[in-house]
């Protein structure tokens, strides 16, 4: 069993760093810049951690860029506020993202510029084979692994499957419904967790929104966000170079209606 829980919680933890890390704070808001040895390494870390969900960082950049434009209203690809259950969500950004992934619909220049692309992986990624081999890894590591009799452990497997679009629909859901604000900004955004130790700070959605160029997404003394120590010790190992970030502005008609 104890080997188990380690797998599940390096597979959670790794693969919501490369969101976090990589396709959140990186691609889709440039809050730092990294040479482009680094920039593979992170994107080839990205597929090996997240597997058989591998999210596309064009496609994240994309729709992430839209929901701080669109924050809560309809244009919003993955607000909780425009469906009635959190699956109806997820099935709906998954469309998005697939149109977006697949080049089928044709995104705002805004919202597409300076993100990191490598074709091979994304198309590697993104294939049944590559998908369901890394599924069949976590299959046979449960099959090896899981005492006798302690069954109930393979509902964990799903989770495995889906890590990615797991921690997409936690935030997603939970930081836009359940939590506390610090500042009004016109949209639903909340802080859900005080010490944000489950979603790697993922979770102060309501500080992200009103300061999406602050690689430190906790912002009250008594807020923590636990990929920031992370981000600047790759700064100090210059890994990183700490950058301004890309600003998305919501348009002036969607700030008066939701003003």
């Amino acid at each position: 069993m104890t080997a188990i829980l380690i797998f599940f919680f390096a597979h959670w933890y790794l693969s919501l760093f490369s969101q976090t890390f990589y396709l959140h704070r990186y691609s889709a808001h440039k809050l730092f810049t990294m040479n482009k040895f680094w920039e593979k390494f992170f994107y080839l870390f990205t597929y090996i951690t997240q597997g058989s969900s591998f999210l596309s960082p064009r496609a994240y950049a994309i729709l992430h860029r839209m929901h701080h434009a669109y924050s809560d209203t309809p244009q919003d690809p993955h607000s909780p506020h425009n469906t009635n259950n959190l699956f109806k969500m997820m099935w709906d950004t998954k469309n998005i993202y697939n149109d977006y992934f697949a080049y089928t619909r044709k995104p705002e220049d805004r919202f597409s510029k300076d993100i990191p692309q490598w074709r091979f992986i994304e198309s590697l990624g993104d294939t049944w084979m590559s998908r369901m081999g890394w599924g069949t890894i976590y299959v046979l590591f449960y099959l090896y692994f899981v005492p006798a009799g302690m069954w109930y452990l393979y509902l964990l497997l799903p989770i495995h499957f889906l890590m990615g679009p797991v921690h997409g629909a936690v935030v997603n859901w939970c930081g836009h419904m359940y939590g506390y604000s610090n500042y009004d900004n016109n949209d639903k955004s909340k802080n859900s967790l005080v010490f944000d130790l489950v979603m790697g700070g993922e979770l102060f959605q309501n500080n992200h929104h009103k300061n999406p160029l602050s690689s430190n997404f906790a912002s009250k003394w008594f807020e923590f966000d636990p990929t920031y120590p992370v981000i600047k010790m790759l700064s100090a190992l210059r890994i990183i170079k700490m950058a301004p970030g890309i600003p998305i502005e919501m348009p002036h008609h969607i700030k008066a209606k939701a003003a």
